[in-house]
């Protein structure tokens, strides 16, 4: 008999979810972990549970040794897993069975449900399984039929496909997910720390193509001579005796690469899909028993290569597509013993382009420089800037936190600027709630000094199209616009319709601006997470305002 595995609390919390979701009668769903969080062990767990026959589905050689390994571990015997792939045929009589989905033509399917009746199927990196012929073995495997009583559950990194196919069409739930952050923090995985390192390669020339890049134009555009000294060079003074796996482009690119390691003494090796099965395993274990340092590859190592030791990233192939390079940094991300984070290295070139980088996987500014800070370090502060510092912009551009931190302490709300093109419409006294839109404050009756109800109008980009931008009055909506100018005009022309205190008090040099702050609206600056004193009336309403819409930013 094996050993059995041991899991973890979440792989319990995600078991109980897929056993919930069945009893609520949920049939195809689908568990989003990150990569090295262990769904091989959680797949083999509920195989192991289950009570009628069990099929995996699996797109790599790697992936499908990798769960038939785990299955008979989980089973508590190795017999009872048999492989369909290739020239390999399941056996009758076992428990669970690994497929290649790519082997699975209609006739040997037929075979397949002749000679077993599968309750459950699992599908390994279940982001393939919109392309439509990994539908058409879904399909043919009964899973979509209304009469269908087994369970479709998928396992993926990345939800999201660079090609744009949604997975809404095969799975009826995500049942169970835990992102990257939380699996870092609860140091299940190694922090991830980054360097960004700018090249003079131009992607000017680069091509989108859904929603990645164009490989043709893209390998044309970085693999240069110059640019692969240059990544390289970092890798060697960066990554050091770090075992290093660089993702690239093309075969050329990863060979070109490799020669430039060889010629600074890094010894290296090349992986990618048309590498003889032999060769690529040789090439692995040299990696492994580390006479190699770093894997130039295109592809192969995206999903399926587990190496807990790597740790370093080498993203040489600008990438749009946030699922892809998700799959990149986890091949750095597993825990191993002496380890004690991964190095992720972007190297970013001149482009207008928005690319994925590793402050953006963490949802700051792509082009923010880390200088080698730890991720999760450096978005703690960044959440807390955003939150210290309500309707802060920086310019796009390479920039540091600490650059951020410095600019953000210099800035005030009040000396933001209203577009030109709004004061040149307009005589009436809007102000800039910054990337939210437009206010303007006004009172439709006479009042004492001191004292009155605002009303507040509001622009704000909040729709698309024709209906992009939303005039708001006192937090109702009015009326919908194409671009901000028509916005204004129009609620200028509603303001001259509410009479003469309206039009009064709209004006920029309206008396009640440059009154004392009443008591209730100083009251709230002062309870603000970072308290806020105001010379007058306007400034007060002002600064609220921007406090309003930062906190619906950050919600």
């Amino acid at each position: 008999m094996t050993q059995r595995f041991t899991l973890r609390p979440y792989q319990q919390d995600a078991t109980r979810a897929v056993l919930d979701g069945r009893r609520r009668g949920v049939r195809r769903m689908l568990v989003a972990l990150p990569t090295g969080a262990g769904k091989t062990v959680i797949f083999s767990e509920l195989a192991r549970m289950a009570r009628q026959p069990v099929l995996v589905l699996a797109h790599r050689t790697e992936l499908v040794q990798q769960a038939a390994e785990k299955l008979g571990r989980a089973l508590g015997d190795p017999a009872l897993v048999a492989v369909e792939q290739g020239s390999l045929r399941a056996a009758t009589g076992v428990k669970a069975v690994v497929a290649s989905i790519r082997s699975l033509h209609t006739r040997r399917l037929e075979r397949l449900r002749a000679d077993w009746d599968f309750g459950l199927v699992i599908y390994d990196e279940c982001h393939h399984a919109a392309a439509d012929d990994n539908k058409r073995v879904l399909a043919e495997l009964g899973c979509f039929e209304p009469g269908w009583t087994g369970t479709l559950l998928g396992f993926t990194a990345t939800p999201n496909r660079a090609d744009g196919l949604g997975l809404e069409d095969v799975f009826e739930e995500i049942i169970y997910t835990r992102d990257l952050h939380q699996m870092i923090e609860d140091r299940y995985l190694v922090p991830l720390r980054g360097f960004r390192i700018q090249t003079a390669a131009d992607l000017e020339g680069v091509r989108p193509a859904g929603r990645d890049l164009d490989v043709e134009s893209l390998e044309q555009a970085v693999d240069i001579e110059e640019r692969n000294a240059l990544v390289a060079r970092a890798i060697q003074e960066l990554a050091r005796d770090r075992r290093t796996i660089a993702f690239c482009v093309t075969v050329a690119h990863a060979t070109h690469l490799a020669k430039a390691l060889a010629a600074l003494g890094v010894p290296s090796g090349i992986v990618h899909g048309k590498l003889k099965a032999e060769d690529r395993a040789m090439v692995l274990q040299a990696f492994r028993e580390e006479r190699i340092q770093v894997l130039t590859n295109v592809g192969v190592l995206t999903e399926g290569f587990d190496d807990p030791a790597v740790s370093c990233i080498a993203m040489a192939r600008p990438t749009r597509s946030e699922a892809l390079y998700a799959q990149c940094v986890g091949r750095g991300t597993r825990l191993s013993a002496g380890k004690r984070d991964c190095l992720v290295l972007d190297f970013v070139d001149l482009s207008d382009l928005e690319l994925v980088s590793l402050p953006s996987l963490a949802g700051m500014p792509n082009d923010l420089d880390l200088e080698g800070r730890e991720l999760g370090e450096v978005r703690e502060s960044w959440h807390q800037l955003l939150f210290d510092y309500p309707g802060f912009e920086f310019e796009a551009g390479s920039i540091t936190l600490a650059e951020i931190q410095a600019r953000a302490k210099a800035f005030d709300p009040l000396s933001m600027e209203v577009d030109p093109e709004i004061r040149a419409i307009s005589g009436n006294g809007w102000e800039s709630l910054g990337v939210a839109g437009l206010a303007l404050h006004l009172f439709r009756s006479r009042r004492a000094a001191g004292e009155g109800r605002l009303t507040t109008i509001e622009v704000l980009a909040r729709g698309r199209g024709a209906d992009k931008w939303h005039v708001l009055i006192d937090g109702r909506k009015v009326a919908g616009f194409s671009r901000v100018a028509e916005a204004v005009e129009a609620t200028d022309f509603e303001v001259h319709r509410m009479g003469k205190v309206a039009l009064v008090t709209a004006l920029p040099e309206a008396a009640w601006r440059s009154e004392p702050v009443p008591a209730d609206l100083a009251a709230r600056l002062a309870d603000l997470r970072r308290p806020r004193r105001a010379t007058s009336w306007g400034e007060a309403v002002r600064l609220l305002g921007f406090e309003a819409h930062a906190r619906k930013r950050r919600a």
